[in-house]
């Protein structure tokens, strides 16, 4: 009986430690790292330092072994803080994170198409390469958030969802 006991303690902690971490991916997160997060409250997040975007390089973190990229850029936020570093940019290709439909890293196209086809705003549009040119077995399935001025765009290949990202609506 005492086994039997222990063991469903062990179950229940496991369990509890489980449930601690964050996969959850919206308009406005990836995991626990929120769009519009100060730089400070990320680097504690992260256990590391994050370099501010320069156009090219993003932070590279680790959350419970899962790779999210994170881009940090100065932005306005009221006149006491005109200049602060915050995240504007997450992704990650990660087949953990999903939405709370379970939307994600390595969903079909259809999948995608069918979980958000009610969603208020939405598109779809060919993948393009460097070089300008249409990439014919790529596309972007985005989501519209016009309340929160972001958006959530899942990378199509192949019909199957290799990137999730979430990042800055610009035309808001």
């Amino acid at each position: 009986m005492k086994k039997i006991i222990q063991f469903l303690l062990c179950v229940f902690a496991f369990s509890f430690i489980s449930a601690q971490e964050n996969y959850e991916v919206s308009t406005l997160r990836i995991g626990p790292y929120k769009m519009f997060m100060e730089k400070a409250a990320a680097e504690k997040l992260a256990g590391m330092k994050l370099i501010p975007n320069d156009g090219e390089s993003k932070s590279t973190i680790k959350y419970h072994g899962e790779t999210i990229l994170i881009d940090i850029y100065e932005r306005y936020i009221n006149e006491s803080k005109p200049n602060e570093l915050s995240v504007y940019g997450l992704s990650t290709k990660s087949k953990k994170f999903r939405t709370k439909g379970g939307i994600g890293v390595g969903s079909t196209r259809d999948e995608v198409i069918n979980a958000f086809k009610n969603y208020s705003s939405f598109s779809s549009y060919p993948g393009w390469n460097d070089k300008g040119e249409k990439v014919k077995n790529e596309s972007r399935f985005v989501l519209n958030d016009d309340d929160a001025g972001t958006v959530l765009s899942f990378k199509i290949v192949d019909n199957i969802v290799t990137e999730v990202s979430v990042y800055m609506n610009e035309g808001c």
